[in-house]
């Protein structure tokens, strides 16, 4: 296959080499069923090179077929709640490739205490520093970590999953290289999270066929009662993330998902 490099002068140390641990990571799930992730060939400090791909439009069937491959990925698990890809023992990322901060990893168990500490307050302190958010966004994000244990319920007992953690539409690519129309994984935050980021993530900007995605999951692995009043929680990290990348008007919509979760 043709090669597509990735690159970037002064990336932070470690980016490209998170990156392509991250997509080996993933890769790995493809022998348990997993969605196609694009094969790495190498990196170095300012690049990544990875698989060629050509696009496609979805079908329906590739849609399902890939909600399916998914819960296999989530379901090949991580050892904690903020693990890195395994291999990599340097910093993790989340955000543009032009601009990515720090994601912190760590050994958590619970998943309360990894959106908390592991990826809410950070992101928040951070759009602080910046000057897109303020103190009483971080306030205003303390409640929404109180009320967490009685927002998750029974997602709150879910094992670690393997999560690509920045699953947008654009990093779904469709492609028909490989026979049939499906999905292929590109541009991952690869971690140990919980099963519903991923999907809440697909929901955020718009996804093609996504009712047949979640059906396709559930035919793998069924979600826990009260899957869509629980896609909120989920969307506030890459939320906060857009107030600290962009501000504007990600940061009224970021107060606003606050306060929709506490009623």
């Amino acid at each position: 296959m043709a090669t597509y490099r990735k690159s970037r002068a002064f990336a932070p140390k470690g980016f490209f080499e998170c990156e392509g641990r991250g997509l080996q990571w993933l890769g790995e799930a493809q022998e348990q069923g997993g969605p196609k992730v694009v094969d790495v060939y190498g990196w170095s400090d300012g690049w990544l090179d990875i698989e060629r791909v050509n696009s496609c439009s979805p079908t329906p069937k590739a849609a399902h077929d890939f909600g399916a491959a998914l819960a296999h990925m989530h379901d090949a698990g991580a050892d904690y709640f903020g693990s890195a890809p395994a291999g990599y023992e340097g910093t993790c990322y989340f955000g543009p490739l032009q601009d990515p901060v720090p994601m912190a990893t760590s050994t958590w168990t619970s998943v309360v205490d990894y959106l908390a500490e592991g990826r809410l307050i950070p992101m928040v302190k951070l759009g602080i520093e910046r000057g897109s958010l303020d103190k009483s966004d971080l306030e205003l994000t303390q409640e929404v970590i109180d009320a967490l244990p009685k927002l998750l319920g029974p997602a709150a007992d879910d094992k670690p999953a393997r999560v690509h953690g920045d699953l947008w539409s654009g990093n779904v690519m469709w492609s028909a290289d490989f026979g049939d129309p499906q999905a292929v994984l590109i541009d991952p935050a690869a971690h140990g999270g919980h099963r519903e980021e991923d999907l809440a993530m697909l929901n955020l900007f718009g996804m093609p066929y996504l009712d047949e995605i979640i059906d396709g999951y559930q035919s793998v692995h069924p979600l826990k009662k009260g899957f869509e009043e629980r896609i909120t929680i989920w969307q506030l990290y890459p939320i906060a993330g857009h107030c600290v990348f962009f501000g504007g008007g990600y940061v009224s919509e970021y107060r606003a998902m606050c306060r929709s979760l506490l009623g």
